[in-house]
């Protein structure tokens, strides 16, 4: 293991924690524990911006003591009182009233709807409330850049009322956690009719 090997593991968790992946860390559903846990986004549910690292005792004991050992430092986004209160309350809902087992449909959903995208060139993947579309060419030959497919279809999806993400030629698909079956449904349906149109 890492740790027997005197190696520090880093989870950067910044965009897949707090129910993202359908669990509360990724590093939990894989039972490890890094010595570095990178959060933020999703610790105010995206309302406000906060960050913060999670690291062992030893680590933080390191950087702790007198004024001149002190490792001064912070995070752009940390300590501002509101975003901290906005944190705490995403915690709670988060852990209170299985909201965490909530997601369960949410997600089949998601995946049931995108096998509509298995007869598009590209690949659709998804792990929990992540998704994501690579469109291509056929024989998965990439389109030429200056066509910024992706963008077309983000231009598409704002005329009909839906707000994707294109990088690149990658869309993606991360929906608020609070999102409904019906509205997965009319997320990726839309998607699929503006890659119709865009691609026709």
């Amino acid at each position: 293991t890492c740790e027997s090997l005197g190696i520090h593991m880093i989870f950067d968790e910044i965009a897949v924690a707090f129910g993202r992946t359908g669990s509360l860390f990724v590093c939990g559903e894989h039972d490890l524990r890094p010595t570095f846990l990178c959060l933020s986004k999703g610790i105010t549910s995206g309302y406000l911006p906060l960050s913060a690292t999670l690291t062992t005792d030893e680590i933080y004991s390191a950087f702790y003591g007198e004024h001149r050992k002190l490792f001064i430092h912070s995070h752009s986004y940390s300590a501002n009182p509101l975003a901290c209160a906005v944190a705490n309350e995403t915690l709670s809902m988060l852990t209170e009233n299985n909201f965490l087992q909530s997601l369960k449909p949410k997600i089949a959903a998601m995946k049931e709807c995108g096998k509509q995208f298995d007869s598009v060139e590209g690949e659709f993947r998804q792990t929990g409330m992540i998704a994501a579309l690579e469109l291509t060419q056929k024989k998965k030959e990439r389109f030429a850049t200056e066509k910024r497919v992706g963008y077309q279809i983000f231009l598409e999806g704002l005329k009909r009322g839906v707000f994707m993400r294109p990088l690149g030629d990658v869309v993606y698909f991360i929906p608020p956690l609070v999102i409904t079956e019906d509205e997965i449904e009319v997320m990726l349906n839309t998607a699929r009719d503006c890659i119709d149109a865009v691609l026709k």
